[in-house]
């Protein structure tokens, strides 16, 4: 069963959601894309969206620049790639997409990779928001674009 709450925080109100295995979702309720609630889910806060939502805070905070949480998000095979690949993206740093791809070992893949990032369910503790164009602006990201210049910037990456 999975379980979400809508958590308040310093960048806006959250949509968390998670199974008994781990965080199926996250997302930004202000942006193109807020948590995709199910009929079959339940409303309700969890041990772990409780956790989730007090990690993103000491996040926004400045208080810690990485996440200690059980991840249980769907996707393809070449998606969980992409997703891990982001992880691997440490605090305050940026990669294109490009560098995505080669990080997989499919550097023909730029435009898959792009759509897998899109397509990150944990917004934030995924960090989609570190992904840029090879050209060093900024690209789509469903927060919105000044959102992920203040993800960003809250990590010291200034773009622009």
């Amino acid at each position: 069963m999975i379980h979400y709450e809508i958590y308040p925080s310093a960048f806006g109100e959250l949509g968390i959601a998670a199974s008994e295995s781990g965080l199926v979702g996250i997302d930004l309720q202000a942006g193109k894309r807020p948590l995709p609630v199910k009929e079959e889910w339940l409303r309700g806060a969890t041990e772990l969206t409780d956790t989730a939502a007090a990690q993103l805070e000491a996040y926004f905070g400045g208080e810690i620049q990485s996440f200690e949480l059980p991840m249980d998000a769907t996707g393809t095979p070449f998606q969980q790639s992409v997703w891990k690949a982001l992880c691997a993206i440490p605090f305050g740093e940026t990669r294109s997409y490009r560098e995505l791809a080669e990080a997989i070992g499919n550097p023909k893949a730029v435009r898959a990779v792009a759509r897998a990032n899109g397509a990150n369910p944990l917004s934030i503790v995924v960090p989609c928001h570190r992904v840029i164009g090879a050209d060093g602006r900024l690209t789509g990201y469903a927060g919105g674009l000044e959102m992920k210049a203040r993800l960003l910037a809250l990590e010291g990456v200034l773009i622009g």
